[in-house]
């Protein structure tokens, strides 16, 4: 899908608490229709960015353009915020009912009761707690009063929806079952939305785009699969899952392909970097393949060293596998591979990976 029109935009945006800098963003746009996941670790300023782009925090500089508007008045920002609704971790209800939660919105701005009704009762069914109108907020479990919440959001109608780690207390059953409403959801209402996540699944599954933040700025934006195999610098491949990133320097350098010299030893892969440059060269897990014997020519791997295995770990459905191949290198493999290959820790491995598979970033320094 392909998005055009840009509905809000952010020029040089900075935020500061007791004199110090907590947010400073040179731009930062949303278009209709797109989803939108912040993601990056604690205290990067991924709440904050949500905060102050719905005019809930003070801010020192930037602006704000809304539909080709800025909103740099109080009446601007009155209009703004009645077109757009936020969600934030903890479910924020009424000592009421789930069905008057869900009016709330829509009775404050000024709405029919029949389009009250008819709302609320749609986004109760959608949500899948239709059954529960008449049941105190109070006495709803964490995933219904998320649900609640969210439909609350919705009932509205609003032209953005910004969601703060709404699933981040949730057990994963309940998290999946949400999510996976909430993306259909948006599918049938074209609803833009924005949200803050540490589930970096959820931002592959549900992402038209990713934005990636460090110490209070963006370092990195682009579809799910450009950021989570082409990172930017160091900082963003090891956030987004490449375990192995391994200080190297150029050995060759001939037509596209390179030959990094780590350790002593020597990795191909594909780039365009002078020979002498120091690189990183960063490598997803699950592009490591395990053999028990060298694959001699039954690769196409250009990549095939001598390892043991240093450590095991679970990963749910998988296994991590820390391998010493004179520099170390880290490997998924299923339980089903695990099992059948009779892998423990001291057993001597053939780890292989193709020279696409290394993603090469020129060292700053």
């Amino acid at each position: 899908m392909t998005f055009k029109e840009t509905i809000l935009s952010v020029d040089n945006l900075k935020v500061e608490l007791g004199g110090v800098s907590i947010l400073d963003i040179p731009s930062f746009f949303i278009c209709e229709k797109e989803f939108v996941s912040l993601i990056g670790p604690n205290g990067s300023g991924k709440s904050t960015l949500l905060l102050a782009v719905n005019c809930l925090v003070s801010r020192v500089g930037g602006r704000i353009v809304y539909r080709g508007k800025v909103v740099d008045s109080r009446d601007a920002t009155f209009d703004f915020r009645r077109k757009v609704s936020m969600v934030f971790q903890e479910p924020l209800l009424f000592d009421t009912t789930v069905y008057k939660n869900v009016a709330s919105g829509l009775k404050i701005r000024g709405k029919s009761s029949g389009v009250i009704r008819e709302r609320v009762m749609r986004y109760l069914k959608w949500f899948n707690i239709e059954h529960l109108a008449d049941r105190s907020a109070r006495k709803l479990s964490g995933g219904e009063a998320q649900r609640a919440s969210l439909a609350r959001a919705f009932a509205i109608e609003p032209e953005i929806i910004f969601l703060d780690e709404p699933f981040s207390a949730l057990d994963p059953p309940t998290r999946n079952a949400i999510t996976e409403d909430l993306a259909k959801i948006l599918r049938e209402t074209d609803i833009t939305a924005v949200m803050v996540t540490h589930d970096q699944s959820e931002a592959l599954r549900m992402s038209n785009r990713i934005v990636v933040m460090n110490s209070g700025t963006i370092v990195q934006e682009g579809t799910p699969l450009e950021v989570m195999h082409n990172p930017s610098n160091e900082f963003v491949a090891s956030f987004v899952g490449m375990e192995t990133i391994l200080e190297g320097v150029v050995a060759k350098s001939s037509e596209g392909v390179l030959t990094v010299s780590v350790s002593g030893m020597e990795i191909d892969a594909m780039g365009d970097c002078p020979r002498g440059g120091k690189v990183f060269c960063c490598i997803r897990p699950e592009n490591v393949i395990i053999e028990l014997v060298h694959p001699d020519d039954l690769t196409s791997a250009r990549n095939v060293f001598s390892a043991e295995i240093m450590e095991i770990s679970s990963l749910g459905p998988f296994l991590k596998l820390t391998l010493d191949c004179g520099f170390t290198l880290v490997s998924y493999v299923t339980r089903e591979a695990f099992a059948m290959l009779d892998l423990k820790e001291g057993k001597q491995v053939f780890p292989s990976f193709k020279a696409t598979a290394v993603h090469v970033i020129p060292c700053r320094w």
